[in-house]
């Protein structure tokens, strides 16, 4: 049986760029992956974008991949679980510092779970979108991070549409092993809630990181990866 792709799905406000360190070390150890670009993160188009738009995007990827594991950062979470009960290829999904709305959830009730955090303060309202503060969101995201990749990925964050937050998941959680990568050094989900969203998975491990461990640790993001 081969080895199935890693599935990497970006969370809110990024995009696809922000997975190249770990992809570089995926490269390293013969991993297969693939990206995806998530609509509700762009600054085009009329800012409605949502959660089922995300998981169309998703499933579409998932489907040019073959057998794949779903790994989801942050917002993400719900989109690879909302996902996941339409892609029977599926074997696994990997939760990265994510929120993971039950059925009936969104992501705006799962964060309001926990106690308010930088990433809250960051925000930012722009008509449909939100923005974030780049000052508070390089603190939020990127405390681990070397300085030059910080600056970096502060400099590529876009908007995030409000409805793909609001948007409730339509679909029951499917039969797949579920495996949480916690970051206890997070400013941006508060760690108690992400044990708390950890303790419904089947495997759990701890990362001494901030939210972005992708590029302040990918090395050890990528033996979190793989070790499930």
């Amino acid at each position: 049986m081969s080895e199935p792709t890693y599935l990497l799905v970006h969370g809110a406000w990024h995009g696809a760029w922000s997975w190249r360190l770990l992809a570089e070390e995926f490269d390293r150890r013969g991993v297969a992956w693939r990206t995806v670009e998530l609509p509700s993160a762009h600054d085009e188009g009329d800012g409605t974008s949502d959660l089922a738009a995300d998981v169309r995007a998703v499933i579409a990827a998932a489907q040019l991949a073959g057998p794949s594991v779903l790994v989801g950062h942050s917002y993400a979470g719900g989109v690879i679980a909302e996902a996941s009960s339409q892609l029977p290829s599926v074997s696994g999904l990997v939760f990265i510092a994510a929120l993971i709305p039950a059925l009936g959830q969104s992501a705006t009730d799962v964060s309001r779970l926990g106690v308010r955090t930088e990433l809250d303060s960051a925000m930012v309202v722009d008509g449909p979108r939100l923005r974030l503060d780049p000052t508070l969101a390089r603190s939020a995201l990127y405390g681990d991070c070397d300085e030059s990749i910080a600056n970096d990925a502060t400099s590529r964050l876009g908007a995030q549409t409000i409805a793909s937050f609001r948007a409730k998941r339509a679909n029951p959680d499917v039969a797949v092993t579920r495996h949480y990568i916690r970051c206890t050094q997070d400013r941006a989900i508060d760690p108690s809630l992400q044990a708390l969203l950890a303790s419904a998975c089947d495997t759990t491990v701890d990362l001494a990181s901030d939210h972005s461990p992708f590029l302040s640790h990918p090395g050890f993001c990528a033996d979190a990866i793989l070790d499930r």
